[in-house]
């Protein structure tokens, strides 16, 4: 983040209202369940140690407990490179052996949670609960035993593709529509996760492809970590209304990415922005645009023009129009923490900041039992009803 940007950002989250009393004590009584939480990753990279306080990342034991966040879903998110290199599988395995390090080197923080009822018995011991969702199903690669796998090791969402289109699933991202939605296999494989009591993630999958999951699925599904496309015209990665509408009706639940681009349509645009500016800047001087002076002009670019942070008024916004559109039981949160970089909205920049969320909440005229239902309630349902879909094929 530039000197620019940090001080404007600084300057914006002072200007945030204290959390009152109330929602203190709503963040601390309710189990928030947040639907993706990028720390496996970034403990991969970076080797901390989150049961302890830390200086980077926006995640912590500290934090999380001062915030209330007791039940996030840790994403077990493995790169679209590794669907050509080999090796998803194993990557998969080895990120989750990190939380499980986690909790054997904290067993009195944290321990992973494979059911609602877990959650439910973590908090209330005190502690973390971390249940286990799955980024990108590259790691089954082709093998639908591997689903099992994945299972008994305490997977219990997978989001069926990333950033590119894989062998399950086209992606959002990915120019190339492969399959026109699912694979053949992609079925099959939406099919057993209902078998199995795995949660089906439409975060990151294509429009065609969202709608061969609602044709499919026989369990309601989640939307792990995505926005409302209504505020981000033509980004495909958030949800339209139709879809909003349309996973409500089947059960599921949206849960609300906060990163500032998933948010505005500044923070959305901002990158193509730049290199707007830049191949503008290019044709005046009558020069040929390379890597090497883009990446030296985007920088000077981004100094001067301070990157547009979303707020809590536009997270809220985004909850409000899918409460709107799917009803106040089919909307939750995912934060994506650790997950979208420096990007996250004032006000909300870490695990410590679900009271501010509460307030904002409680601001908007929602009920204590509404807001309850956001932080966790609708999500815990949902994982619920997908249990008994599979109790039901035993």
């Amino acid at each position: 983040m530039t000197l620019s940007a940090l001080l404007l950002s600084a300057a914006l989250a002072a200007l945030q209202p204290e959390p009152s009393d109330q929602a203190r004590r709503i963040a601390q009584e309710t189990i928030i369940l947040d639907g993706h939480v990028d720390v496996p990753y970034r403990v991969a990279r970076s080797g901390e140690d989150v049961g302890e306080a830390t200086e980077a990342g926006d995640f912590d034991y500290p934090r999380a407990m001062e915030g209330g966040l007791n039940a996030p879903f840790m994403s077990i998110y493995v790169a679209a490179t590794y669907q050509e290199t080999g090796g998803a599988k194993a990557q998969a395995d080895r990120l989750i052996g990190l939380i499980e390090g986690l909790t054997f080197q904290h067993p009195d923080k944290f321990e992973i949670a494979k059911s609602p009822a877990d959650v439910r018995r973590i908090t209330g011991e005190g502690k973390i609960a971390l249940p286990l969702g799955m980024e990108n199903g590259a790691p089954i690669e082709g093998d639908l035993g591997n689903l099992q796998h994945f299972y008994d090791r305490g997977i219990r969402y997978i989001t069926l593709t990333h950033s590119k289109v894989n062998h399950i699933s086209d992606s959002s991202y990915d120019e190339e529509r492969r399959w026109g939605g699912l694979s053949p296999f992609g079925e099959m494989m939406v099919s057993r996760m209902n078998d199995l009591g795995i949660m089906v993630d439409v975060s990151h999958i294509s429009d065609e492809a969202f709608d061969d999951v609602m044709r499919i699925s026989r369990a309601p599904v989640i939307a792990s970590h995505s926005s409302l496309r209504h505020f981000t015209p033509g980004f495909e990665r958030n949800m339209s209304d139709r879809m909003v509408r349309e996973l409500g009706k089947k059960g599921g639940v949206v849960m609300i990415n906060f990163g500032s681009s998933f948010l505005t349509k500044d923070a959305n645009e901002r990158r193509s922005a730049a290199d707007a500016a830049y191949e503008a800047a290019v044709e005046r001087g009558g020069g040929t645009a390379t890597d090497e002076g883009r990446m030296g002009y985007v920088a000077a670019w981004n100094e001067a023009n301070p990157y547009p942070y979303a707020d809590l008024e536009d997270v809220l916004d985004h909850i409000d129009r899918a409460v709107r559109l799917a009803g106040i039981d089919h909307v939750g949160i995912g934060s994506d923490y650790d997950g979208v970089g420096d990007s996250l909205p004032t006000g909300l920049k870490d695990a410590a900041s679900f009271p501010v969320l509460v307030e904002g909440l409680l601001g908007r005229g929602y009920s204590e039992e509404e807001v309850k239902k956001i932080l966790s309630g609708n999500a815990m349902r949902v994982w619920e009803e997908v249990e008994q879909v599979a109790s039901e094929r035993e």
